[in-house]
């Protein structure tokens, strides 16, 4: 861990902000670790866990020395949060950010933050479909993958650190542009999350189907597609919005391919099928081969899995 971090608060203390606390720990027990939530709930199941060392569900002087702020809540949450926080923050102190919407959240905070605070946007690309203090677990950002979307106002000494925070905490690194990741995660997570959500919805919604035996014959896609769907939704109704531009880019993209799709089917169009079904299965062999998934056939019924 960077030496210059000695005291982090993690506002948010679901799977991402609960995670982070424990793999903190993990590294380096050193560190002060403070938690800060709304609810007492929220706050007791924190300190029950390990999850953090102090807890609040206030904004107040328990911020007070911290060198580094994660926000780990819904990205509607931002602008009240760092207006809140901004008058105990020593100088020189990091605010970063787990948001899966950069473009947004890098507008809406550089827009508050006086000089003297140094803020680096990050994401780091790893999660379930579980929520709250008790999903954390101290591996879930073990090889996966922890984007930063610096700007021209990010110090590069700053971005360093932020980098090697994330590092320590088992994660992969990379950097690229806000507008960039925005378009790369529409179409390999926030697409995914849309289309789980639609297809669920309408197997719900068919009037010759019914409920009982939509869950008594699922079948491992529809399992997956459930799995993904009960992921929290004040958090994908916030990455929707904030988003949307990227989001509504892509799905004319994937509309075109459905349309495409849906043609030739009603033409018995089975050269095409193949071809078109030959190449993603490509995509999935890349996939396992960078480590960023296993073989093991288990539809989302054993272990803990990334979105």
């Amino acid at each position: 861990m960077t030496e210059s971090y000695k005291k982090i608060a993690i506002i948010g203390l679901g799977l991402i902000g609960g995670s982070i606390g424990l793999a903190v720990n993990r590294y380096d027990k050193s560190i002060k670790r403070i938690g800060i939530a709304r609810t007492q709930d929220t706050l007791d199941k924190a300190l029950e866990r390990g999850l953090v060392d102090e807890v609040s569900n206030q904004f107040n002087g328990i911020l007070l020395d911290c060198d580094l702020v994660i926000l780990a809540t819904p990205l509607s949450s931002f602008k009240n949060i760092i207006e809140e926080i901004l008058p105990y923050l020593k100088e020189g102190c990091v605010i970063t950010d787990t948001g899966s919407s950069k473009t947004h959240v890098i507008k809406v905070i550089e827009e508050l933050i006086p000089e003297h605070i140094n803020f680096v946007a990050g994401h780091p690309v790893a999660g379930t479909e579980m929520s709250g203090p008790e999903a954390g677990f101290a591996e879930l950002f073990d090889n996966r993958w922890c984007i930063l979307t610096p700007t021209e106002k990010t110090n590069k000494e700053t971005l360093k650190d932020v980098l090697n925070f994330w590092k320590n905490l088992g994660a992969m690194t990379e950097v690229m542009t806000a507008e960039h990741h925005d378009k790369v995660l529409a179409i390999t997570s926030h697409i995914p999350h849309l289309l789980a959500f639609n297809i669920v919805g309408t197997a719900n919604d068919l009037a010759n189907v019914t409920e009982k035996e939509v869950v008594k014959y699922s079948a491992g896609g529809f399992r997956d597609f459930t799995r993904i769907a009960a992921s929290d939704p004040i958090m994908w109704r916030d990455i929707f919005i904030s988003n949307s531009s990227a989001v509504l880019e892509m799905l004319n993209y994937f509309s075109k391919d459905l349309d495409d799709l849906k043609t030739a089917i009603e033409n018995n169009n089975s050269d095409f099928l193949e071809d078109f079904f030959n190449k993603t299965k490509e995509v999935r062999t890349n996939i396992i081969e960078a480590g960023q998934d296993t073989k093991k056939p288990d539809f989302g019924r054993y272990g803990k899995k990334t979105n």
